[in-house]
């Protein structure tokens, strides 16, 4: 008993000690052979110099088993503080009743060292299980309570693309933090299949690592090569005739070859190691699904419209959607030059958007017919909680700002949006400035409601609060942006803006969703910040409120420029006299007589 445990890599002590449950398509003890590209993954996770491992994986190539099996590890082999995340509570109990439970109780050795429910030594419940050595700790993306107060060396957090972003941050970045204090000890093991392209944590996590791919050596050429998509065929109406034809010499493979190739197949990076080992493998690599049936699948989903599930599903690729959008790179092109607000600006307004470290703020002009033009954009730096960034906002909000023909204006109304970050802060900055036209904004989503609702101060800053129609607001902003013509509607930029400006002004897309065989119309993000689409929607929300007429005044204006007199004439002398002029003869009897 006092002999300490043989010296075993993951994958080796898996192999020796983990059983599959019954119900599985191979039970009994773990057999890399018919999963070769575990091996190298399950074994980095005790890798000194590797800190986070990304799986993006399809469907039925076993990343949850890899899971479990490192897991395993950290109980029987290596005793070591764990946690585990799931996206919701739901999750985590099907995770723990059909896959954590199961695999040990069909264990002895894990039977033995994990607590007893209800036992006085040590805990088993749906929070937490432990075990001599350390503890396996839940938790669920929804939930921050559920983070705050623990850390682990050993992290695992599955379905990524799953969870929620909570006022505080990213659930993986905040566990990832909170085991900064174990130092290069930490580790991170994040699964997922991917979702929505430029959205998709488990996308982004996967390139920041060295993009690792399984390579396979074709049978008759022996040219190396990752499995994809576009190599499948088969013929017409037959998916059973599926093949995979090799890129080098084209010579066309069937389910056996495909298999051998696997079990000899290799990893292979495309980036420099630097502690992030990333891992990207789709459903060809599964040893127990034919071509043909993932053939049948592909003809089903595409049948039915929804070839989004087989591409983040079955080819664990990223769906890039083809909705309603603007292209950046369009508006950057027609930018124009200006040194002061154009001539043709009527109004200003604000919209402000607060974020957890910072205030982005767009000052819009507003000029005949709607015509736009972005005469500012400012990014505040500095934590909303301290009054600093506050006074910054002020100095930009209550500013006096010189147009071309030079008339003086300030901003007119600004919104700004109290239901992200920091909440009662902005209520109370609000609360002392309404009398100053700032609007407390809300976005409510939704297809069909009004750009803006009347107020009401049903909330905890008893201000004024408007509720902003998100779904609306959009459509509004990007069917002007389809403008190209100058004129009624169109919106004018400002050479020398940034390009992650126009990113996040074309961040998202309007597509159309079946949910029970009704189509509806949603708005989803091409990539993960969208500040500059908010701010636009939050300063067309204030000019809304202030429901001036901006023709009316742009009249004005232009009837005021051409009755005014140039000072040059004004200075001008006075005309010389060409006649006398006779004056009138004195008064007698109370008339004016000789008077001409």
């Amino acid at each position: 008993m006092f002999r300490p445990p043989p010296k075993l890599l993951p994958s080796e002590w898996s192999e020796k000690n983990v059983r599959i449950p019954i119900g599985n398509a191979v039970p009994g003890l773990i057999r890399f052979d018919n999963a070769p590209y575990q091996r190298e993954p399950l074994d980095m996770t005790i890798n000194p110099e590797c800190q986070r491992i990304t799986l993006m994986w399809s469907a039925q190539v076993g990343k949850t088993m890899l899971a479990l099996c490192a897991q395993a590890y950290r109980i029987a082999q290596d005793p070591t503080s764990q946690i585990m995340m799931q996206p919701s509570q739901g999750d985590l109990s099907t995770w723990l009743e059909t896959k954590f439970n199961p695999l040990i109780d069909t264990n002895k050795e894990l039977q033995e060292l994990v607590a007893k429910p209800r036992a006085r030594e040590g805990v088993n419940n749906q929070r937490m299980k432990s075990y001599p050595g350390g503890f396996l700790m839940f938790s669920w993306s929804g939930s921050p309570k559920t983070m705050r107060g623990r850390s682990a060396p050993f992290i695992v957090a599955d379905e990524v693309d799953g969870y929620d972003k909570t006022t505080e941050g990213h659930p993986v970045s905040l566990l990832w933090q909170r085991a900064a204090t174990f130092g290069d000890r930490r580790k991170l093991l994040e699964i997922s299949t991917p979702t929505i392209k430029d959205a998709s944590w488990i996308e982004s996590a996967y390139e920041q690592g060295d993009q690792r791919r399984f390579h396979v050596c074709c049978p008759d050429c022996n040219h190396e090569q990752p499995l994809i998509w576009s190599q499948v065929v088969w013929d017409e109406g037959e998916p059973d005739s599926a093949r995979y034809v090799c890129n080098e010499c084209g010579s066309a493979w069937n389910d056996g070859q495909r298999i051998a190739a696997i079990r000899n197949g290799r990893w292979i990076a495309e980036k420099p190691f630097r502690g992030h080992a990333s891992y990207h493998l789709n459903e060809m690599y599964s040893v127990f699904r034919k071509l043909g049936d993932i053939v049948q699948s592909f003809l089903e989903k595409k049948h039915a419209g929804d070839l989004q599930t087989f591409v983040n599903v079955s080819l664990a690729e990223t769906w890039e959607e083809r909705g309603e959008g603007v292209e950046s790179h369009i508006l950057q092109d027609r930018c124009e030059e200006w040194e002061k607000i154009p001539e043709p600006v009527v109004i200003l307004v604000a919209g402000i958007d607060v974020q957890d470290d910072r205030l982005e703020v767009e000052i819009l002009g507003v000029g005949r017919d709607d015509e736009t033009w972005s005469v500012g954009y400012h990014i505040l730096r500095g934590d909303p909680s301290s009054p600093r960034v506050w006074e910054h906002l002020d100095s930009i909000l209550f500013a006096e700002y010189e147009t071309e023909d030079g008339r003086s204006l300030t901003i007119r109304g600004s919104g700004i949006d109290t239901g992200g970050h920091h909440t009662q802060t902005t209520y109370k900055y609000v609360k002392a400035r309404e009398g100053r036209r700032v609007f407390a904004l809300k976005g409510v989503g939704g297809e069909g409601r009004p750009l803006v609702t009347r107020p009401t101060k049903n909330n905890i800053g008893k201000v004024r609060l408007f509720a902003v129609g998100s779904d609306t607001a959009k459509e509004l902003v990007y069917s002007r942006l389809r403008i190209d013509e100058i004129g009624p509607g169109y919106c004018h930029f400002p050479v020398g803006r940034d390009d992650e400006y126009f990113k996040q002004l074309t961040a998202e897309r309007l597509v159309t969703r079946y949910v029970r065989g009704h189509a509806k119309r949603v708005w989803i993000k091409s990539r993960n910040r969208n500040e500059a689409l908010d701010v636009r929607c939050y300063a067309l929300a204030a000019y809304s409120i202030l429901g001036v007429n901006v023709n009316t005044i742009a009249a004005r204006i232009a009837e005021k420029r051409i009755t005014q007199v140039p000072v040059e004439e004004q200075n001008e002398p006075a005309a010389p006299v060409t006649q006398q002029i006779r004056r009138p003869p004195p008064r007698r009897g109370g008339f004016i007589q000789g008077w001409r």
